[in-house]
């Protein structure tokens, strides 16, 4: 017997595992009293055995929430849910359907102008949040699982020529110009710079390793350093700590330097990712296969077993980097080369070690 009454309301006692918890049905009806109690004990029980159940009508605001304190959430996904939660926040999570997308979308494009990839990238966070409810038992089924992307344009990319490299680097601040050079000749991302440490570069080697990375495959990725890398990271090397600081701090923004490098450059304006275009441009006019420029920028194969070639395409990569130096002395001395009939790099079929490539879009 768990069911007694206290006054004329009647309350739910349940032991288990040598604790009493107790709740009161807030009825004076026994019948009802009855129903409320084989739930209590159902509830305690489904707890005790860690059964999670489906919760539907949980909000997408509270579902951020615990996704932000338990699912290790990248960066991205924290950007993107700035924009997703003034709008989905009290939605229930099951209800979050295919037309709530497209309303999304056109009050997203009602405020200000966006391109279909930045809506798809918004859309894919929140796609991903309600694929980890259903992992945690929360939904039974995504409810935006099938939601099409809107073809996206292809835009051209960016690429700085040598002569805006030497104006650029001759307007940078002291602080930006080693960054610069470092993600020039690495094609590392901003992220990865700014988290860089000394303790991950091997100058016996002449080899950095990345630190942190936004892919799992460029989180251990090794990148052979140029002379001229090797020669900047020398000359202000440390035993430990982050690479690039100022005034001993960390930096966790360089948008304002860069503007202001790039206007007094007087040159177009570059983002900063277009220096990791760049990095592979180069490297893809020296004539370095495709396989090989995915090794050193980080990208993702889908391909587990590339893991262990770690070691084994390093003197693949180092030969690759002789090429980029080769290739830009070329440029240097002789930059009309290109102009006076000389046939171009043929770009090589790209080697598969294993399983063929079964990855998704390359993002650079």
């Amino acid at each position: 017997m768990s069911l007694y009454r206290r006054g004329r309301t009647f309350w739910s006692y349940v032991w288990i595992d040598g604790i009493r918890h107790s709740k009161s049905t807030g009825t004076t009806n026994r019948r009802q009293a009855e129903l409320i109690d084989r739930e209590h004990k159902d509830e305690l029980n489904r707890a005790r055995h860690q059964i999670v159940e489906p919760a539907p009508m949980m909000t997408f605001g509270a579902l951020a929430a615990r996704f932000i304190a338990e699912a290790s959430p990248r960066p991205y996904h924290l950007d993107r849910l700035k924009v997703l939660l003034p709008y989905f926040a009290d939605s229930a999570i099951g209800r979050i359907s295919k037309a709530a997308v497209r309303d999304y979308r056109n009050r997203r494009k009602a405020e200000r102008t966006l391109s279909e990839t930045t809506l798809n990238r918004d859309i894919e966070v929140l796609r991903h949040l309600l694929y980890w409810a259903v992992d945690e038992g929360l939904l039974t089924a995504n409810p935006i699982a099938r939601v099409r992307m809107t073809p996206e344009r292809r835009k051209p990319r960016s690429i700085l020529s040598l002569e805006e490299e030497e104006k650029l680097l001759g307007a940078a601040a002291p602080h930006l110009k080693p960054i610069i050079i470092i993600g020039l000749d690495t094609g590392m991302r901003r992220g990865e710079l700014l988290t860089q440490r000394f303790e991950h570069i091997d100058f016996n080697r002449h080899v950095l390793q990345v630190t942190h990375s936004k892919t799992p495959g460029g989180e251990a990725r090794e990148i052979p350093l140029t002379d001229r890398a090797f020669h900047l990271l020398k000359g202000f090397a440390q035993p430990s700590g982050l690479v690039f600081t100022f005034k001993g701090r960390p930096l966790h923004r360089i948008k304002t330097a860069w503007k202001a490098g790039i206007r007094r450059a007087g040159i177009r304006y570059y983002r900063f990712h277009d220096l990791r275009h760049t990095f592979n441009t180069r490297l893809m006019e020296a004539g370095v296969m495709p396989d090989v420029r995915k090794a050193l920028m980080g990208h993702s194969t889908g391909e587990d077993v590339n893991s262990i070639y770690t070691h084994v395409e390093l003197p693949v990569k180092r030969e690759a980097i002789r090429k980029l130096e080769t290739w830009m002395e070329t440029q240097r001395t002789n930059p009309e080369a290109s102009q006076k009939g000389e046939p171009p790099h043929a770009e090589p079929e790209p080697i598969h070690h294993g399983r063929p490539d079964r990855g998704g879009p390359q993002g650079l």
